[in-house]
């Protein structure tokens, strides 16, 4: 007798999600994968190997399998899957894997081919996509299935998707290539002659980074490599000089949503601007 074991993956940038049938999520860990460059051997996924980034000696290279939300690295991808699937719950000879997996509303006919494929290679029996808006709304409780409008603004780790959806399908949608990693960026060439990495920029992000004004606004000091004479040094920030950096890509998202409002029909537009 073959049973069947049901998962659904967000496969991201940034992180990949894990979740059952019931909607638990099993594993979230950074979309990252440690290699050993001579023997191509994988020595760490997810939280592990984000340890590693920027710690790693020459033989040793962590790496992010996917990029602008698709597959970059088809093999580490795989071995990535397969280790979360893995992890993800007891498998056996007479268990039937199926797996639901997002992709961005914009990706290619290729690109959702090769997302299949890396399932497959991992482990998957069957596989099915569902577009990262549809899946965002539907996890919100939005009235996807009813004759009004609703609309997502899915911002993830390399690329935010807006869409409009409406009985059951998207009415209007655009996929941009700015999210998280954008942010991280623009904190990264922040002016104080001092050389952050990756990590710093987002752990700014995360605690202290804000699109508006806030209630407890806070200041942090951060360290880095100081530009001017090479030796290890610290400045402090504040929230607004990390709000004032994310302008530019908070922008490109406020304009992406008012473009897919001006598309889309008029009466799903004014349902949206009358719930708020």
């Amino acid at each position: 007798m073959i049973f069947s074991r049901d998962i659904g993956i967000d496969l991201g940038t940034s992180n990949t999600l894990v979740a059952d049938k019931k909607g638990h999520i099993i594993i979230k860990e950074p979309s990252v994968v440690a290699v050993d460059v001579k023997s191509k051997r994988v020595l760490a996924t997810g939280n592990e190997a984000k340890k590693m980034i920027g710690r790693t000696p020459g033989s040793i290279v962590a790496v992010r399998p996917i990029r602008d939300g698709v597959i970059a690295d088809f093999d580490m991808t795989a071995d990535m899957l397969h280790d979360f699937m893995y992890r993800s719950s007891n498998r056996s000879m007479f268990t039937k894997t199926r797996v639901v997996i997002c992709v961005p509303s914009a990706v290619t006919e290729v690109e959702r081919r090769a997302v299949e494929d890396a399932a497959r290679a991992a482990g998957a029996q069957e596989v099915e996509l569902i577009e990262e808006p549809m899946a965002a709304a539907l996890g919100a409780g939005l009235p996807v299935y009813e004759a009004t409008g609703s609309m997502i603004v899915d911002i993830g780790g390399g690329t935010c998707d807006v869409a409009v959806m409406s009985l059951g399908g998207i009415a209007s949608c655009n996929s941009i290539k700015v999210g998280g990693d954008a942010f991280d960026e623009a904190i990264m060439r922040k002016k104080h002659n001092l050389l952050i990495g990756e990590t710093t920029a987002e752990d700014i992000k995360i605690k202290i980074g804000s699109a508006s004004e806030y209630d407890g606004e806070a200041a942090m000091e951060v360290r880095g490599r100081n530009l001017t004479d090479g030796l290890p040094g610290s400045v402090e920030v504040t929230s607004a000089d990390i709000r004032y950096v994310l302008q530019e890509p908070v922008g490109i998202i406020v304009n992406t949503v008012k473009e897919t409002l001006e598309v889309t029909l008029p009466e799903l537009a004014a349902d949206i601007i009358e719930r708020g």
